[in-house]
C-alpha cells in the first residue's frame, strides 16, 4: 500500500468518526470549545464553573441540533 493511500483513509476515518452523519453536531462542540478556550485563556471564570458552563453548552448545542433535525424530518 502506497503513501497516498494511506493518507486518505486516513482522513477519511478521522472524518467519518468526528463528523459522522451530523456536521452540525460536530460545528456545535467545535464552537463550544472555542468560547470555553477562549474564556479559559482570558480568566473570565473559575475552573470548575467554566467545566459546568461548558458541560451545559455542550448539551444545549446537542439539543438544539436534535430539534432543528426533528422538525426538518417532521415536516417531510
Amino acid at each position: 500500500m502506497n503513501v497516498p493511500t494511506l493518507a486518505k483513509g486516513f482522513a477519511r476515518f478521522w472524518y467519518a468518526f468526528v463528523i459522522g452523519d451530523d456536521w452540525k453536531i460536530a460545528a456545535s462542540v467545535v464552537a463550544v470549545l472555542v468560547v470555553g478556550t477562549v474564556a479559559l485563556i482570558a480568566g473570565a471564570v473559575p475552573g470548575g464553573v467554566l467545566a459546568t458552563l461548558l458541560a451545559l453548552l455542550l448539551m444545549a448545542g446537542f439539543v438544539g441540533v436534535l430539534l432543528i433535525d426533528v422538525r426538518r424530518h417532521g415536516r417531510s
